[in-house]
């Protein structure tokens, strides 16, 4: 495989990161940088780890992670959706001091880390049947979501500093149906 095609698999594997990033930025009153990094290191960080555990599993655990894949980035995006919903409807009108989404929330940077690269999980297991090089191809995986995840807060921010509450919802469906894509992929009806 060549380093084009990596390349491209590498940016493929990111596009959910960058959509996720681009939803967090929505919510910021204010760019907060070490947020975005943080971000970016949580979802670059596992969308390089993910292809290495799946490339250490190798084809042998296929039969068990290709049947519920779909279903538990569908569950957690959804969720993630489904909370940042609620979150701009269930908000006071023009509220000055309501949590905004610059502040670091580990726990949901981890699980939309684990979201958005689960496919990656399953890229890895196809790099074990190529025979590819693992460390080039998950550094790059790695490093491309990670400077697409930074981009994808800056440009949310831009958005979402002028139009706040239809930007949280709009980040909400945008999780929602990054999940039914996910799962309508794996079911075969996209």
């Amino acid at each position: 495989m060549g380093i084009a095609e990596l390349l491209l698999i590498a940016v493929g594997l990111s596009m959910d990161a960058f959509a996720v990033s681009i939803c967090r930025g929505l919510g910021m009153r204010r760019l907060n940088l070490r947020t975005a990094a943080v971000l970016a290191l949580f979802l670059g960080g596992f969308q390089g780890l993910m292809p290495l555990a799946g490339w250490a599993l190798g084809s042998q655990f296929m039969g068990v992670i290709a049947p519920v894949d779909h279903w538990v980035a569908f569950a957690l995006l959804a969720f993630i959706g489904g909370k940042m919903l609620w979150e701009a409807f269930h908000e006071e009108e023009g509220c000055c001091d309501c949590e905004d989404t610059s502040h670091v929330d580990l726990r949901e940077f981890l699980v939309l880390a684990v979201a958005t690269s689960i496919d990656a999980l399953a890229a890895g297991i196809s790099f074990a049947a190529l025979s590819v090089d693992i460390v080039p191809t998950v550094t790059l995986i790695g490093v491309i979501t990670f400077c697409l995840s930074l981009a994808g807060v800056a440009v949310g921010h831009f958005f979402g500093a002028r139009y706040e509450k239809p930007a949280g919802v709009v980040g909400g469906v945008v999780l929602i149906l990054i999940g039914l894509k996910v799962l309508l992929e794996h079911l075969g009806v996209l």
